[in-house]
This record gives C-alpha cells, structure tokens and sequence, in this order.
C-alpha cells in the first residue's frame, strides 16, 4: 500500500518536459483525464509481457521489423500491424480513444526498447525508440511527461500535439515502456 501510494505521488508531482507551448485546456486534460489511466494495470502487463519476448532483440532485428511494419502500411495483407492492432490492449485504446469525445486522435504503448505494443490505430512506424516520444519519457525516470510540438501527423493527418509519458511498474518504480497520446489541437483552442 505504502509502495503504491509513493508511486502515485511521485506520477504527480513529476515534471513535464515540453517541446512546445501547452494551452491550459490541453494541459488540465493531461493531468485531470489522462494521467488517471496511462500506467492503468492492463498497460502495464501488456508491457511487461513484450519486454520478455523482445529484451535480446538486436539492433539489427528491431530495423528489420521496422522495414516489415513501414512496408505493410497500406498494405491488404498486414500481419505484423494486425498483431498490433488486435492485441488485447489495443481494445482498451481504443476505448479510450471513443471516450475522449474528439479530443484524442491516437494511442500507442511502447516497450522497454520502444516497439508498439499495441495502438488504436496504424502507427507510420513500429520502432518509437528513437524519437523524443520514447527518449524523453523512457529515458528520464518514473512520472516523466514529454509534450511535443503541435503539427500535421503523418497517421491521422490531423493538427496533433503528442503527449508522451513514461509507463512505470508500480511494483519495483521502475520505468518498463512508454505510452503516447495523440491529442487534436483543434479541441483545445
């Protein structure tokens, strides 16, 4: 109990690290809505379970799964997005996603190396680990908060501000993945 109380504490109090100017609307929504479900315990098991099936994966391996899943986008036949996108907790996303009235356009987790684990929709990529969504989140410690800069998504072709937070297990405090919320600009201003 004590360790769980700590750990929301330290969700709460965890600084934002901002690439751009937040409105207060969109802010307020990051802590009154979002913060309340972005370490919920379907996230975390999800992750949990990937970083065991990919923790020895290669460099070499994650570019070649990034070159089948930049491949498949658009594609009829797409295996490697459809585990994605019909992974259990891509129905929790999604929900999520019809929840937010139009306020969110996307969701994606990621694991400790930074490949989707799941999404409410197709992503461009499947390797985040190397963008600022991953590096300023993952990198940075439990409750870590990275806003990006609003501009035109490549996936939703909408005026979308990501906001990115580090997925943290509650039982060790250790940081395990990363999660990303595409949020539409338009709903905020």
């Amino acid at each position: 109990m004590i360790r769980a109380t700590l750990f929301a504490l330290s969700v709460l109090a965890a600084p934002m690290v901002r690439a751009a100017d937040v409105p207060p609307e969109m802010s307020s929504y990051i802590y009154n809505d979002l913060m309340r479900w972005v370490n919920d315990p379907q996230i975390v098991a999800a992750v949990r379970q990937q970083n065991l099936r990919t923790a020895a994966l290669t460099e070499d391996e994650i570019i070649a799964r990034e070159t089948t899943w930049r491949a498949e986008v658009g594609q009829a036949s797409s295996p490697m997005i459809d585990g994605v996108l019909n992974a259990p907790l891509s129905a929790f996303l999604k929900e999520r996603v019809a929840l937010a009235d139009g306020r969110i356009t996307e969701v994606f987790v990621m694991d400790g190396k930074g490949l989707n684990v799941a999404a409410s929709g197709v992503t461009s990529d499947y390797w985040q680990g190397d963008e600022a969504k991953f590096q300023q989140t993952f990198g940075k410690g439990a409750g870590a908060v990275f806003i990006d800069e609003i501009e035109l998504d490549e996936s939703t072709q909408l005026y979308q501000g990501q906001v990115s937070f580090a997925v943290t297990d509650p039982d060790t405090g250790a940081v395990i993945g990363a999660i990303t919320v595409g949020l539409d600009a338009g709903a905020f201003f």
